[in-house]
């Protein structure tokens, strides 16, 4: 997938997240998505992950591939999001993966009563 359309895509997320009032002044776990082929090669991707703020998983999909989702504690820019995303791609790819996007949950805030 193109370099370009991995940053339109990310532009537009962050301009949706800011918009709904996203908390950009702290860190979040943002999620990174690949998708393998085969369960050998998500977990050799999985195991360059450790550390404190990254936490990689691997679970099968209902197509016989094989997700890889890795969690990572920072804060949400675009290029720090994009950076890690490169990352991920020059890691992946490789092994025969293909990088999946990113996502982070978003907290509803309370209003006041």
């Amino acid at each position: 997938m193109s370099t370009t359309f991995h940053e339109d895509v990310s532009s537009n997320v962050l301009l949706r997240m800011k918009e709904g009032g996203f908390d950009f002044a702290r860190v979040h776990p943002i999620e990174f998505y690949a998708v393998f082929p085969a369960r050998e090669q998500a977990c050799a991707a999985a195991s360059n992950f450790r550390g404190e703020c990254i936490n990689a998983q691997v679970s099968p999909r209902d197509d016989g591939a094989w997700d890889l989702q890795v969690s990572k504690v920072m804060y949400a820019t675009y290029d720090g999001i994009g950076d890690f995303e490169q990352d991920l791609e020059n890691l992946v790819e490789p092994l025969g993966g293909v990088v999946d996007g990113w996502g982070v949950t978003q907290e509803l805030g309370t209003s006041p009563v």
